[in-house]
């Protein structure tokens, strides 16, 4: 009896790639092809992935006698064309969904700009180890978009977009769209008055106690993949 390529599928890490500022482990998968031989391809799955729904995977594109020939023929590949074939399979991905970002991903990668901005303006205003009042208001400001987007990596992405949708009313988010960029703000805006954040007084006392803390947490929620 012919073996099964999915009962014979093997999974090995290739390492991690960067694609507009996300990270993406790599993955070489092989199996069993059918009539013989063995076959493979690469799948990509963001560092943050929450279910491997959100992988994405190229064609096959090996087809050699044996797992080790394929191996072989990964190894010497090269990072730039693995970074290609990630940047591929993210556009075709996108074209088969419409071009439509995943809305969650969406609000998340928006208020991480609007956080780094908002820090970028304390840093280009002085020594960070003195912040001034003006600087101090930019980080709270920036430490209450974090707490949004910390908010929205825990709910579920169809939860999120039928949340999104009750707030929003009969008025959809273009991505395109100026007019609808300033509703997906109000919408962020309203999540935010719903959250039991500390006012300002509050929140200065812990931060100048604990700056440490509060700049992991910021790292870790935007830049490492995962979530604090």
């Amino acid at each position: 009896m012919p073996v099964s390529p999915q009962h014979n599928e093997r999974r090995r890490s290739v390492g991690f790639l960067e694609h507009e500022g996300r990270s993406w482990a790599c993955f070489l998968v092989t199996s069993p092809a059918e009539g013989g031989g063995w076959r493979g391809h690469f799948t990509f799955r963001p560092a943050d992935a929450e279910t491997e729904a959100d992988e994405i995977r190229t064609s096959d594109i090996f087809l050699e006698a044996g797992d080790a020939e394929i191996q072989a023929r990964s190894r010497g590949l090269g990072r730039p064309l693995l970074r290609g074939l990630l940047d591929s399979a993210v556009y075709m991905r996108d074209r088969l969904q419409g071009e439509r970002p995943e809305l969650r991903r969406w609000f998340r990668d928006r208020l991480a700009a609007d956080s780094r901005r908002l820090q970028d303006q304390r840093d280009s205003g002085g020594p960070t180890d003195h912040p001034d009042l003006q600087q101090l208001r930019s980080l709270y400001a920036s430490y209450r978009l974090d707490q949004v987007a910390h908010m929205i990596a825990l709910v579920r992405a169809e939860d999120f977009e039928q949340t999104v949708a009750r707030l929003a009313g009969e008025q959809t988010v273009d991505f395109d769209s100026c007019d609808q960029l300033q509703l997906a703000m109000s919408v962020v805006q309203r999540i935010e008055s719903l959250l039991p954040l500390p006012p300002f007084e509050v929140w200065l006392e812990d931060f100048l106690a604990h700056r440490d803390s509060y700049q992991l947490y910021t790292h870790t929620l935007h830049q490492d993949g995962r979530l604090p």
